[in-house]
């Protein structure tokens, strides 16, 4: 068995633990990953496992908060201030369905994490400091466009939200099950393209006064 790590690398075993857990546990979910799986592909053992995270619980949760802090950073990257409105809106859908797209083991853990109805997240001593910017973000853009008399008044930026992340992340997470049922790939690339074209074009077309 190997020994522990701690005083060679604590913040290394620890990352390493992080990131083969997400996959384990993206792939299996909470109660489908294997504790001595996840310490295998982090060059650990079990035992360090424990001593950093507690139980699998908590490492489920430890998961969750750093997947959701990593979408959180990335959107606080995004500066959109000098685009027209709707560029920046535009802007700021793709992000998130590209984010989606390319992350497609963060709806995974999401999924997982709605089964257990957000038992974990509800736990989570984080969970605050992981509130979306996107919709503040977001207010920000419709608000800019209502001034202009662009975009209709009695938008809801939280509802908006809502609607444009589930509009990228039904294909992606349903892409499977939809390729079996319907008989077309949309994670394809030019099916995609389309699927964001006409996406923007319902986002648009909700907001746009006319």
């Amino acid at each position: 068995m190997n020994q522990p790590k701690i005083k060679r690398d604590p913040e290394g075993t620890r990352r390493r633990i992080l990131l083969a857990a997400a996959d384990e546990f993206a792939s299996g979910g909470l109660f489908g990953a294997r504790v001595d799986q996840i310490a295998r592909r982090a060059e650990t053992n079990e035992r360090m496992l424990y001593y950093y995270f507690g139980s699998k619980e908590q490492l489920f949760t430890a998961v969750l908060e750093h997947a959701l802090s990593a979408l959180t950073e990335a959107e606080r990257a995004l500066d959109l201030d000098g685009a027209s409105p709707v560029e920046a809106l535009t802007r700021l859908a793709h992000f998130v369905w590209d984010y989606y797209r390319d992350h497609p083991e963060f709806l995974r853990l999401i999924n997982n994490e709605n089964l257990h109805e957000a038992r974990y997240l509800q736990k989570s001593t984080r969970i605050r400091e992981m509130l979306s910017p996107v919709v503040s973000l977001l207010g920000n853009v419709l608000g800019r466009g209502q001034k202009a008399g662009l975009f209709r008044t009695d938008v809801d930026p939280l509802r908006f939200y809502v609607t444009l992340s589930g509009l990228g992340y039904y294909i992606v997470s349903n892409r499977f099950t939809l390729a079996a049922t319907l008989g077309r790939d949309f994670s394809a690339e030019a099916e995609r393209a389309e699927m964001v074209k006409m996406n923007t074009e319902v986002l648009l077309a909700y907001l746009l006064r006319r």
